[in-house]
């Protein structure tokens, strides 16, 4: 199973959005320097709590704003969002390919939730959480074994740097 493989699955950008949720998304792209930007952002979510568009969105403008602990929470928003809709309620350290009911057929949602917690770990070293960040890493390696995702990349340097030190 490869988790690149997502030819035939929807996106999470494929999934409507109501036109009221997609022009507050794209006024506050037009916005994003000014602080009504994250206003219609919250407004995006407070309508659309678990639509992954929204997610991103959101993710997106906390981490480019360099506002990390917002980011992390989306993050964490997000790998929970996705896991209900894999059918997966348990946390993250317990999460497996089987337990995401990863298949073929929804190899896209598999790589989003694994995306999710791959830049929740990234955004735990940045704030200085090492452990939390590493073990959030380790399990994005753990499914998936080939490191499509980059996740071993991440650790590697990780290792090069406390070897250094």
């Amino acid at each position: 199973m490869d988790l690149m493989d997502i030819n035939s699955d929807e996106l999470y950008f494929d999934q409507a959005l109501p036109e009221s949720v997609e022009d507050l998304i794209r006024r506050a792209s037009e916005a994003y320097s000014e602080p009504e930007a994250e206003q219609m952002l919250m407004q995006a979510y407070r309508i659309l709590p678990d639509h992954l568009s929204v997610h991103v969105a959101l993710y997106r403008y906390y981490y480019y704003k360099h506002r990390l602990p917002e980011a992390l929470t989306i993050a964490e928003i997000t790998i929970e969002a996705s896991a209900r809709k894999l059918g997966f309620i348990k946390c993250w350290r317990e999460a497996t390919l089987d337990g995401l009911k990863a298949d073929e057929s929804n190899m896209a949602m598999v790589r989003y939730y694994l995306l999710a917690l791959k830049g929740a770990g990234f955004i735990c070293l940045r704030l200085g959480r090492h452990s939390e960040g590493i073990l959030r890493l380790q399990k994005v390696l753990e499914m998936d074994a080939q490191d499509r995702l980059g996740a071993g990349a991440i650790l590697e340097v990780i290792k090069h740097d406390q070897q250094e030190d």
